[in-house]
């Protein structure tokens, strides 16, 4: 029994030092992938406060998930408090505004590219959805968030915790999205307003944080919660799914058998799409390669 009690604390000391060791290894990694800095080279943002460039600086505001992740109005909100992944802030983007850091081309790059203007990487920030985002569509954005009211709102910072560095050391959770975005300067255009796989394509580039850049899902954004569904046109996918099906879960949150989505699903931000652009996204998405989904079925 003495030898027994002996190998088990052995055991339980050396399981306490792997556990230690993990997660100094884990907060090093972190640590340095945070102090990274990022150098833009894109073109000099022109911006235009013209009643048109504002009204689709809104529109994109109020679909493309800003006004999910930063507040309706932009002052910022706890996104996620977990006690061992982290607290994930969104912050409050009339306060940013105010640092004269943030010129045009300095909010350009914390859009597309996911950085500050001292270059180091945004937590979270899902820039790989709109690094492609053409330069008309950023300017509209950049013109639109200039003209929303000020608010002192103080959602505080963002933190890290344990969990939260082990997962983003093991390739789990997209910490820092500057990290695999392709920083290269380049034109970027949008594609005409209609409904074709090539506008569904621009805008869907808002659906791959969360389901992948093949759209296949099975992404576990919150440890717990359900993995992403496949988007993809195969069996496991939306491959048995008609279009008005997919519009009215994108109206309503509900699926063909009447069941909810995950409310991570942001289908209300989409209800604010016009209707070309949520046909052109069932185009394009009937245009991919299907794929085997690896997460949860898209049930009908």
């Amino acid at each position: 029994m003495r030898r027994l009690l002996k190998w088990a604390g052995i055991g339980l000391i050396l399981l306490l030092l792997g556990v230690a060791g993990l997660f100094a290894v884990a907060w090093a990694v972190t640590s340095r992938g945070m102090s990274r800095t990022y150098t833009v080279a894109d073109a000099p943002l022109r911006v235009d406060a013209n009643a048109g460039a504002l009204a689709r600086g809104r529109h994109l505001f109020d679909t493309r998930g800003c006004g999910d992740c930063h507040g309706p109005r932009g002052a910022g909100r706890v996104l996620i408090d977990d006690p061992g992944l982290g607290r994930i802030v969104p912050p409050n983007l009339t306060r940013s505004l105010r640092n004269p850091a943030y010129t045009d081309d300095a909010l350009a790059a914390a859009i597309r590219h996911g950085i500050r203007p001292d270059g180091t990487p945004l937590l979270i920030m899902p820039s790989g959805e709109f690094a492609d985002l053409s330069d008309a569509d950023v300017a509209a954005v950049i013109a639109y968030i200039r003209t929303l009211p000020a608010s002192d709102n103080d959602p505080g910072t963002s933190v890290v915790r344990p969990v939260g560095r082990v997962l983003y050391t093991l390739g789990k959770l997209p910490l820092l999205p500057a990290e695999t975005i392709d920083h290269a300067p380049r034109e970027r255009h949008a594609p005409p307003a209609a409904i074709t796989p090539e506008y569904g394509r621009y805008i869907a580039q808002s659906c791959t944080g969360c389901h992948g850049a093949n759209l296949a899902g099975g992404i576990t954004l919150i440890p717990g919660k359900p993995a992403s569904a496949n988007l993809t046109p195969h069996p496991t996918g939306l491959g048995q799914w008609k279009e008005d099906e997919f519009l009215r879960l994108m109206h309503t949150g509900h699926r063909p058998d009447g069941t909810s989505v995950d409310p991570l699903m942001p289908w209300a931000v989409y209800n604010n799409m016009e209707e070309v652009e949520l046909r052109a996204v069932w185009a394009y998405l009937r245009s991919i390669d299907p794929v085997a989904g690896r997460g949860q079925v898209a049930k009908r």
